[in-house]
């Protein structure tokens, strides 16, 4: 553990005592020297704020690679297909969730004969349009056309591109999907 590391209730455990109890329990304690970046210490809760605030690029800095949220390819409702926007859906229960909304992604596909690295944008929320309060990640995959349900994917947040929004009606969500589409193209572009 770090050596900032605290336990117990009131986290009033400390390292110290850890290693005593160690001692007399018959487990070794290993202490990492805390690391810092730019002046500012490095820890997960760092990372988990970075993600809450919506700033992907600070917490891939600190982690030294991108945030990624993995799992299965799981069945939709299916509307992104209906609308020329087939999504991979990804439940979320159990994650720390980042900001909620649209984000610039990149897309490994980890299981099946498509395996390889992709680029696309994720929306990542409640679909209020819709009326639904599940969160999931929702990854729009760029010039990409393939059955990934049952497939494992890693969905790496790569830049913040808005909030979820509940929109007025069917064509401003669509004005506001080709626009997020066409942003997120332009900031991948170099990756």
């Amino acid at each position: 553990m770090g050596a900032d590391f605290c336990f117990g209730q009131g986290r009033l455990g400390r390292v110290g005592d850890l290693r005593e109890f160690g001692a007399k329990m018959g487990f070794g304690v290993t202490i990492a020297d805390l690391i810092a970046h730019d002046g500012a210490e490095i820890s997960s809760t760092a990372i988990r704020a970075a993600l809450t605030e919506g700033d992907p690029a600070r917490a891939a800095t600190l982690l030294g690679h991108w945030h990624a949220i993995e799992g299965e390819v799981v069945h939709g409702a299916k509307r992104g297909r209906e609308f020329g926007y087939p999504t991979a859906n990804m439940n979320l229960s159990g994650l720390h969730l980042p900001r909620i909304g649209v984000y610039a992604v990149l897309v490994d596909i980890l299981t099946g004969p498509q395996q390889g690295r992709y680029k696309g944008a994720a929306s990542l929320g409640v679909r209020p349009m819709f009326g639904e309060n599940m969160p999931n990640l929702e990854t729009f995959i760029f010039d990409f056309d393939g059955d990934l349900y049952g497939h494992h994917l890693s969905v790496s947040l790569v830049e913040y591109l808005r909030p979820e929004l509940k929109f007025d009606g069917l064509q401003a969500l669509l004005d506001h999907m080709a626009a997020d589409c066409l942003r997120a193209r332009a900031i991948l572009a170099p990756l």
